[in-house]
């Protein structure tokens, strides 16, 4: 087989290459890379495709496959991510080890001290490997509640999340591969909710938790009706609340630290695929990943605005015309195959979730980022329903595809373990080899190696600094300016110095006024779009996604409460799955900042 390094080489920005050393690249001991970004293509490329002829799993049914096809398939592996068309976080992370392990995963948490400090070890092994973590902390007694073994008052679910984050700060983030993260998410319904809700207005609380309440129909029903519902746990009821009141409690808190997030906890289970084996009552990290207890998420996306056509000489073709779906299809196959066979070679490093891992659900998430790169070369506003049907069409595309590269993998290697009972088998499916195969995660810093634009996001600003990444581990700012625009302006002959100035300032467009309508309409940012337009757009996305869709619901300084009570009343009526609203400058500290220094 030809050297692979040779055949092609990635094109990677400046800020890309620096993202690949410090976070990607094979380091000696003393962080020095000891290869190139095509060579860890290939090394990645190599190290997947050996699940080919990995027999350890009978039950599953592996055949080997001839040494022709194996280099093919390693080929296939390194062009797509060589030509940046697809990326998966959690095998770049792997730097040579070949001891893959999954980013995120769900642990239960049941209502004894066994249980609490049981998964509490389980938690600090995966974090000590960098995992992100899900808990439900519902079933945990309410403060205050007896214990009959003791006679004492029960401390509530709060505290033990502040042993869970003092657990990650102050002994596990010292020595872990990288940052440590928890999602906590609580039932609606919990007698504790309230302190729930307030849980994290202290910012020097729970650093290390990202929280949610766990929404259900119930509640919705008394928040339409105007009515109160219960409180309740093992079936006591402790007291009645008014819907109302605590909706506009949750949009307070929003309003002041960009925190709760909201989990339809009944919308996720209404699309559970093996409802058989559970209810889904938590999700990963970034909430895009509803998970069973000791499920992993095995991710990787597909960068979309690399399969435009641009040929000048189709611009007339309408935007569905300009996407090159064949290539598409190609790569969603292929993408399918590749994160399967994570599952198969990853370390799953606790027996409870190589069992429901890799023999039980094998579920995989192929997203997408790049969607508003994709959109300002398309000149399709993202505020607009062009660009609602559009999305739904590529969407509905990658899950088609990649259902259909699952159910030929299911045929050739075997059906997921839990199989029978399932959605599919109930639709009278014959094989299919994982649960589910599309979700869309943030893509945080791979998005930066792809040079693109993370998840369905718009455009945070079209000029501006990114700082405190705790991927990265250190104070590297990295600035940026989008590429787009500039060359919009500069074909428009528009684009000067004095201008740009103008335009990092507030890293938007709308406020000069020698800038054309028609150019304002396309180059919006996600402080420049409605709270409509955004959950209209996650809506667009989740319809074909059959997990969830991570998604931050940006808004102004200014934003009202009312109108963040307004934004989760449209997302439960769109059948979201979760929902996570953000008003600008409600931290201290921000990911994405507009350089805002006076000149």
């Amino acid at each position: 087989m030809t050297k692979l390094t040779e055949k092609k080489i990635p094109s990677l920005t400046e800020n890309a290459k620096i993202i690949a050393e410090k976070r990607y690249l094979k380091v000696d001991s003393s962080g020095k890379p000891l290869e190139t970004p095509s060579e860890m293509f290939e090394r990645i490329a190599k190290f997947i495709a050996t699940a080919e002829n990995d027999t350890s799993d009978k039950k599953i049914g592996y055949k080997k496959i001839t040494k022709h096809a194996l280099n093919k398939l390693i080929e296939e592996f390194y062009e797509i991510q060589v030509n940046l068309e697809f990326l998966s976080g959690m095998s770049l992370l792997d730097r040579g080890t070949n001891d893959l392990f999954a980013a995120c995963y769900v642990l239960p948490i049941h209502d004894s001290l066994e249980s609490i400090y049981g998964t509490l070890k389980n938690a600090a092994i995966l974090h000590r490997r960098g995992a992100g973590i899900g808990y439900d902390f519902s079933e945990v007694r309410p403060e205050g509640a007896l214990i009959h073994s003791t006679g004492k008052e029960a401390s509530g679910p709060i505290s033990f999340m502040k042993l869970y984050d003092f657990s990650s700060e102050i002994i596990m983030n010292r020595g872990s591969v990288r940052h440590a993260g928890h999602m906590g998410i609580l039932r609606i319904d919990h007698p504790d909710i309230e302190k729930f809700i307030e849980a994290k207005q202290n910012y020097s609380e729970l650093t290390n938790f990202n929280i949610s309440v766990a929404v259900t129909d119930e509640f919705l029903q008394a928040l339409n009706e105007n009515t109160t519902y219960n409180l309740k746990h093992n079936n006591k009821i402790y007291k009645k609340l008014s819907a109302k009141y605590i909706i506009e409690k949750i949009a307070t808190s929003i309003y002041n630290s960009g925190e709760p997030g909201f989990i339809f906890i009944d919308e996720i289970n209404r699309h559970n695929p093996t409802k058989h084996i559970g209810p889904l009552t938590a999700t990963n990290q970034c909430g895009e990943q509803p998970l069973l207890p000791y499920e992993a998420c095995n991710l990787g996306s597909i960068v979309l605005n690399n399969f435009l056509l641009r040929d000048k000489s189709i611009d007339y073709l309408k935007p569905y015309e300009r996407i090159n779906w064949k290539k598409l299809e190609k790569t969603i196959t292929i993408a399918t195959n590749f994160l399967d066979n994570t599952i198969t070679i990853s370390h799953h490093i606790l027996p409870e979730i190589e069992k429901m891992v890799k023999y039980g659900n094998r579920k995989i998430g192929i997203g997408v980022m790049g969607w508003a790169d994709l959109l300002y070369e398309l000149e399709i506003p993202y505020n607009s329903n062009e660009a609602l049907d559009l999305a739904e069409k590529i969407m509905k595309f990658i899950t088609q595809k990649a259902r259909q590269a699952s159910i030929e993998l299911g045929e050739k290697k075997g059906s997921f373990c839990n199989f029978s009972g399932s959605l599919w088998d109930r639709k009278g499916i014959k094989h299919i080899r994982n649960a589910t195969v599309t979700t869309i995660a943030p893509n945080g810093t791979t998005s930066l190696l792809a040079d693109c634009n993370g998840g369905i996001e718009p455009f945070f600003a079209l000029a501006y600094i990114r700082k405190n990444m705790k991927t990265i581990g250190d104070k590297t700012e990295l600035i940026y300016l989008n590429k787009y625009l500039e060359k919009k302006l500069k074909d428009e002959w528009l684009y000067n110095r004095e201008l740009m100035s103008e335009i990092i300032k507030t890293g938007s467009i709308m406020h000069i006024e020698k800038i054309p309508m028609r150019i304002k309409k396309v180059f919006v940012t996600a402080l420049d779009i409605t709270p409509e337009w955004h959950i209209k757009m996650q809506a667009a996305f989740q319809k074909y996604t059959d997990n969830a869709v991570s998604k931050t619901i940006n808004l102004p300084e200014n934003t009202s409460i009312d109108k963040i009570i307004d934004a989760f009343k449209l997302a439960y009526k769109l059948h979201l799955k979760g929902l996570t609203i953000y008003r600008d400058k409600s931290r201290d500290k921000q990911v994405l900042t507009i350089n805002e220094k006076k000149t």
